[in-house]
């Protein structure tokens, strides 16, 4: 792991002309975030309980203690990713924020007085990559640009925020009625709307009609207001 600021360079390029093209979709551990699972199930089409039931697995963070989505490998042996083809990435417009940021690493930072957050990059130099011996040079903000992995960065900055609190507020696992509406709020956006609507879930959270509006039509409002959710119902009486 090889620090960088913003605008330190570094050299990479992945391609099908690269040896090991295809190598980092095997021996698999990609872990979700909410807005992976949101950007994969719009762009194959699938409602994200039927995206989870058939992609992914879960299991409790030993760190967070919070639910996490992991994705299922193709091939139990080889840990194969499920969307690899042999020409490349079957699901590359809506690949996971890790899989766009390789090999760049990135955390935040809060400050806890003025609330302002820092970004950290580092390099993943790992020896099986061929992709380090290729001409291209470009710097991080560069890459994180070409990446088009801002609006992955901010979605998943929310995430970051709630694991933050919780791990300095309530160390250990979630009871499971927390971890239920965890598991709603952030993995099934579906089903989240269809318990507000159908079944008067945020009744108490007093939403105003333009918040219903746009969380009816739109996924991203709507897991914006998944994390605001899940915030005041595990941190309102810290």
């Amino acid at each position: 792991m090889i620090p960088l600021s913003i605008d330190d360079t570094f050299k990479f390029s992945c391609s099908k002309k690269v040896p090991c093209f295809n190598q980092c979709c095997k021996d698999l551990n990609q872990f979700l975030t909410p807005y992976d699972i949101l950007c994969l199930k719009n762009h194959l089409g699938m409602t994200s309980e039927a995206f989870l039931e058939r992609y992914t697995t879960q299991h409790t963070g030993p760190e967070t203690g919070f639910p996490v989505i992991a994705l299922k490998p193709d091939d139990s042996l080889k840990l194969k990713c499920p969307f690899v083809t042999p020409s490349g990435c079957s699901v590359y417009d809506a690949r996971p924020s890790s899989c766009r940021m390789y090999p760049l690493a990135r955390a935040v930072s809060r400050c806890r007085k003025t609330g302002k957050t820092t970004e950290h990059f580092a390099l993943m130099k790992e020896p099986h990559c061929r992709g380090f011996e290729q001409k291209k040079t470009q710097t991080v903000r560069q890459w994180v640009k070409g990446q088009k992995i801002t609006n992955c960065n901010k979605m998943n900055d929310l995430l970051m925020e709630i694991i933050s609190l919780k791990n300095s507020t309530m160390p250990g696992p979630l009871d499971i009625k927390s971890s239920h509406f965890f598991h709603i709020a952030l993995y099934n956006l579906d089903g989240f709307r269809s318990h507000i609507f159908e079944k008067g879930l945020l009744n108490d959270f007093h939403l105003d009609s333009d918040t219903l509006e746009a969380v009816k039509n739109d996924d991203v409002e709507l897991l914006k207001l998944g994390h605001r959710w899940i915030k005041q119902i595990l941190f309102t009486d810290l």
